[in-house]
């Protein structure tokens, strides 16, 4: 990577809201975001200590310790998927720190002696925290049968499998399908399948699975309005 790539790379990654740390297997920090600094600077959650990156709790400390030193031992240990370390402030805020292995292919891309074994993404946890499902509704302005019946779309598949998989009709996915559309601007489901992707979190392999209900807790059979246009 040339100077002007790792420049605009370096600026893509100070644009997170999660502190970034790239660290190698005895946790020293190659590299970190612009949030990153900011946790370190207030040192409530994490904090370096000659160079390494260090937890402020000793458990956590310990774990990731051990974590690092076991990522840095290959790749058949915990394959690409990220780990998910709980990290605790002094004052009992609760954060998550997901520790992403990295592959010997991105090893080797870089030059430094001791090349990174790990990406950490570090976020305060919150319940209130908002999923893609609850932000796509609010923007679009969705109500809770339309976010179903799009998300059984693009996980399920077309009308006749979303009716089965949601315990409704035909006519009512058709109905609130329709209104989908009209609220997203999409004129195929293949538009809505890229609608979900670009909402989804990029610290996931994939965004959560549709909540499918029992049949007691399905759509309203009410809602089976005229269509003004073929699905």
């Amino acid at each position: 990577m040339n100077i002007p790539e790792a420049a605009t790379f370096a600026d893509a990654l100070d644009g997170l809201g999660a502190g970034l740390f790239l660290v190698d297997k005895t946790g020293r920090i190659i590299h970190a975001n612009a949030s990153g600094h900011a946790m370190l600077r207030e040192r409530s959650v994490l904090r370096e200590g000659d160079g390494r990156l260090v937890p402020c709790e000793v458990h956590a400390a310990t774990a990731l310790k051990e974590l690092f030193a076991i990522v840095g031992g290959g790749d058949g240990v915990f394959g690409a998927k990220p780990i998910a370390v709980p990290l605790r402030t002094r004052d009992g805020n609760h954060y998550v720190a997901h520790i992403l292995p990295l592959t010997s292919g991105a090893r080797r891309s870089t030059s430094a002696a001791c090349p990174p074994v790990a990406a950490l993404f570090v976020h305060k946890a919150a319940l209130e925290a908002p999923s893609p499902g609850d932000v796509i509704a609010k923007f679009y302005n969705l109500t809770a049968s339309e976010l179903r019946v799009l998300h059984a779309i693009v996980d399920v598949g077309g009308v006749p499998e979303t009716a089965r998989a949601l315990g409704v009709s035909e006519a009512t996915v058709k109905t609130h399908l329709h209104r989908v559309f009209r609220k997203t601007g999409a004129s195929r489901q293949a538009d809505l399948v890229k609608l979900v992707a670009g909402f989804s979190s990029p610290l996931v392999g994939r965004s959560r699975p549709c909540p499918v209900p029992h049949r007691d807790q399905s759509i309203d059979e009410r809602d089976t309005g005229p269509i003004a246009a073929t699905v």
